[in-house]
């Protein structure tokens, strides 16, 4: 006995998101750190200041310096102007400077920058439902 299935055509309309809030808080945060370059920190084309070298911003010494990461920023001021981000690294014992064009006495100045903050469905959207309709 031959077996009959039925053959039904039909077609449907997409659901439909409306509305919905969301809702993003950014929190920068900015540190500063100051050093001054003495002679022992500048040989072989590099400028090393160690972390112990830097004061924070209420002067206190500092034992490690930040890590820059995906959603932070360093800036590095010689003598009060802005250098090239690609002359300095920066890691936690030390800014590493890739020159020795500098002198005893300068003022170094890091500025580290970091953005928190969340985001949060504050209203959900509202979806409908598809709309199916048989041909046949």
């Amino acid at each position: 006995m031959p077996v009959i299935k039925p053959l039904i055509v039909a077609i449907a309309s997409a659901p439909v998101a409306t509305g919905g809030v969301i809702t993003t808080s950014i929190t920068p945060a900015v540190t500063r750190y100051y050093a001054v370059l003495t002679a022992g920190m500048i040989a072989d084309g590099a400028t090393t200041i160690p972390a112990a070298s830097f004061l924070d911003d209420a002067d206190a010494p500092v034992t490690t310096l930040p890590v820059p990461a995906g959603n932070s920023y360093y800036n590095v001021y010689l003598n009060g102007t802005l250098q090239q981000g690609g002359l300095s690294t920066l890691t936690d014992a030390s800014l590493v400077l890739a020159t020795d064009d500098v002198t005893a006495g300068m003022p170094v100045l890091l500025e580290f920058g970091t953005f928190g903050g969340d985001s949060a469905l504050t209203t959900p959207p509202t979806i409908s439902a598809p709309t199916i309709t048989i041909i046949s």
